[in-house]
């Protein structure tokens, strides 16, 4: 029975995550699927616009 406090402390552990719930970057706003969709879209379109001003600036002539 070497593993038998292992195998508690692990139970804790996951009880505790389990719990916790949604702590990661995944967590539930409160949106539906179209709506997240769409919000992250938009963000997405604001990253690629940074990103390709970024790239027009360090570009030389």
């Amino acid at each position: 029975m070497t593993r038998g406090n292992q195998r508690e402390l692990a139970r804790l552990k996951n009880a505790k995550k389990q719990t916790d719930g949604g702590k990661g970057k995944r967590g539930d706003d409160g949106l539906s699927a179209a709506a997240r969709k769409q919000r992250d879209a938009e963000i997405m379109q604001q990253k690629q616009k940074k990103a390709n001003d970024a790239g027009k600036s360090t570009e030389k002539k």
